[in-house]
């Protein structure tokens, strides 16, 4: 399974789902919205995300593309400014065992900005839309 598109609000990602099964695409939706509440003391973003078979996605690409504009709904999905991919993690970090435990302490403390992150091209801006400096900025700072 494969993300076809990231939502901040899981009834979004619900009618997404269900317009690509009317369509014939069978899709899932995954809600990561209290685990993300939870280990990263943050609210929820980017935590709806709609996935379809590695063989439907273009279907199912080209589908969202039609209904983007005639759909409010669907034109609500998160998508990144740079590439355009629906891959999105908010906050910008690893869902492995204890970084998200580790990194929560540095996002209550401040430390560290919470930020949206395209997992394809490594891309991250902020909730306001502007782009901020990626890993590789951040390094040049310890």
């Amino acid at each position: 399974m494969v993300t076809i598109a990231t939502f901040d609000d899981p009834a979004k990602a619900k009618h997404l789902k269900k317009r690509l099964q009317e369509s014939g695409v069978k899709a899932d939706v995954h809600n990561e919205g209290r685990l993300q509440s939870v280990a990263t003391l943050s609210e929820a973003h980017a935590n709806a995300k709609v996935t379809v078979d590695e063989d439907d996605f273009q279907k199912a690409n080209q589908l969202l593309t039609e209904w983007e504009t005639s759909d409010p709904e669907i034109g609500a999905a998160i998508r990144c400014p740079q590439c355009k991919s629906p891959r999105i993690e908010y906050p910008q970090l690893t869902r492995k065992f204890l970084t998200p435990w580790l990194t929560s302490i540095l996002f209550a403390a401040k430390m560290f900005p919470k930020q949206f992150y395209c997992q394809d091209c490594h891309f991250t801006w902020g909730k306001d839309g502007e782009p901020r400096p990626g890993p590789a900025a951040w390094e040049t700072f310890s």
